[in-house]
């Protein structure tokens, strides 16, 4: 039974969550379509451009992206305590961003209006940490322009996009590894160089330019970091994705290294159990990803018995 979002992540919370979103009507993203040949690769830059663009406007952190041929994953941080700092013209200016008027009195008499009406301010800052929020302006915006360019109109994307919680650091990790891994796990994909469109290979690209940015502590590619900020580097965390790739996908194994990556033996867990937590993000787990007592206190939370993936974060724990 479908039950209502705000059951599994309460306003208000800050939260890491995974979120996926899939194409209906054989829509694309990118690639090529072979019945009409037409050309989508386009639209990767256009729902990148958004939202770079939304993370710049809302209390939201993006620490991975990936653009697959028709659907798209993000793995985010949502930072509702970030927003009560902001001042009201600060609100204000970040919401006129995205809903802004060619009429600049009209723009004016509408910041009035919201000065003068507490809560309508107060609305509007929840509005601004709402996941959400976030996702309806990301999916209005780019199926608007798709259903134009295909001449179609109605639904562009499934009616409601899928999420996770994160209950911790390392199961954002885990979930950042799974979504810059599409690529690769899809078999479009040998290498992290290789995966266009993810975020892995945008922090590799960046990597090269600057060497310095290596030892740096893993940040969001765009938008507001995280209260706690997963404990490895940008070096570790591309080591881990790198070996995590071979791992998953046997015929690209190649040379196995003879040590595990630096960040596991940060992070305290063996090769084949990260290995498994990082499948379950997409097989194992279902709403909620985390360690096994951590999700047994969520579905306390939220006045359950039971959450699906409970037996499978129960077999990692004892495996």
């Amino acid at each position: 039974m479908t039950q209502a979002r705000s059951t599994l992540i309460p306003p208000g919370h800050a939260v890491f969550v995974h979120v996926t979103t899939r194409c209906v009507r054989r829509a694309w993203l990118f690639g090529t379509d072979r019945f009409s040949n037409r050309r989508y690769d386009h639209r990767c830059g256009l729902i990148e451009a958004r939202v770079r663009e939304l993370a710049d406007v809302f209390a939201v952190g993006v620490y991975a992206f990936a653009w697959m041929a028709n659907h798209f994953h993000l793995a985010l941080a949502v930072r509702p305590d970030a927003v009560r700092g902001w001042s009201d013209d600060e609100v204000i200016d970040r919401w006129q961003r995205i809903y802004r008027s060619k009429c600049e009195k009209r723009n004016a008499e509408r910041r009035a209006q919201m000065l003068a009406d507490p809560e309508q301010m107060r609305v509007t800052r929840e509005r601004l940490a709402s996941l959400s929020w976030f996702m309806k302006c990301l999916n209005e915006h780019v199926s608007k322009i798709a259903n134009a360019e295909d001449g179609a109109c109605g639904h562009f994307w499934e009616a409601r996009f899928k999420s996770q919680v994160l209950l911790d650091e390392r199961a954002l990790l885990a979930a950042m590894a799974y979504v810059d891994l599409n690529p690769i796990r899809a078999g479009i994909a040998c290498n992290l160089m290789g995966s266009r469109n993810t975020s892995i290979r945008q922090r590799c690209k960046a990597v090269r330019g600057n060497v310095e940015l290596a030892t740096e502590v893993v940040r969001p590619i765009w938008g507001v970091a995280a209260a706690t900020m997963p404990p490895i580097t940008v070096a570790e965390y591309i080591e881990l994705v790198d070996d995590t790739g071979r791992q998953i996908r046997k015929d690209k194994r190649g040379a196995i290294p003879a040590d595990e990556p630096r960040a596991l033996k940060r992070l305290g867990l063996s090769a084949d159990h990260w290995t498994r937590k990082v499948k379950g993000v997409g097989s194992g787990f279902w709403r909620v990803v985390g360690t096994l007592e951590a999700i047994e206190e969520k579905a306390a939370a939220m006045q359950q018995q039971f959450l699906r993936g409970i037996g499978f974060a129960r077999a990692l724990a004892v495996g």
